[in-house]
């Protein structure tokens, strides 16, 4: 029995125990108590359900998409980290299926998500100020569409983007508060590379 299944026969002692001792109290004559048991089980069985499809579908779970379907958080810190092979980057695959790599915007640390699905490499305004770049975000610039809907965005270019040996600069990029603490490397980062692709569970780079 795994845990999901031991949590399950807990809910269901733990509804008869609470049912039966209620119904034990209330002195209901036998008839009734059969339909009141029965119409308890139900209930307990139907938030049981509830719970576990909200559960299935993430609504319990405190993520959130940004563009391209990414993460919000960064709750993969624990990704093995990228190594260099050639003049290749490979980068695992993290506990949670994504790719993430350790970087540097401006000499300054930065941990990014490589997403194909974005069209354009997004910072945080946490990691956008860290590395000294100059927006403003009460004046947005560009609308964007993210698996949340449609966000304000404000434009900036990162002088060098650096990952292992890949070397980037004069970089486009975006940023807004609706990215959370996520920094993501689009398209217009991997396009100008020699290659990318996934082999045998890694996201290999060429430069």
């Amino acid at each position: 029995m795994d845990g999901d299944q031991a949590m399950s026969s807990l809910w269901y002692v733990l509804a008869l125990v609470l049912v039966g001792s209620a119904l034990l109290a209330r002195r209901v004559p036998s008839g009734g108590l059969m339909r009141m048991a029965i119409l308890w089980i139900v209930i307990f069985a139907a938030l049981l359900g509830l719970f576990k499809t909200g559960e299935k579908f993430g609504l319990f779970s405190g993520r959130l998409d940004g563009e391209g379907g990414a993460p919000a958080s960064l709750a993969s810190d624990d990704a093995p980290p990228a190594r260099v092979e050639g003049q290749a980057l490979r980068i695992p695959i993290a506990p949670d299926g994504h790719y993430w790599v350790e970087g540097a915007v401006n000499g300054t640390p930065t941990r990014f998500l490589i997403d194909s699905g974005a069209s354009v490499t997004a910072l945080s305004v946490t990691s956008a100020r860290a590395a000294g770049l100059n927006f403003d975000l009460n004046t947005p610039d560009v609308s964007m569409m993210t698996a949340n809907g449609k966000i304000d965005a404000k434009r900036s270019t990162i002088a060098t983007l650096a990952i292992g040996p890949i070397r980037a600069s004069d970089l486009d990029i975006v940023v807004s508060p609706a990215f959370g603490d996520v920094n993501v490397i689009g398209m217009n980062m991997l396009s100008r590379l020699k290659s990318w692709g996934v082999q045998d569970k890694e996201m290999v780079l060429t430069p």
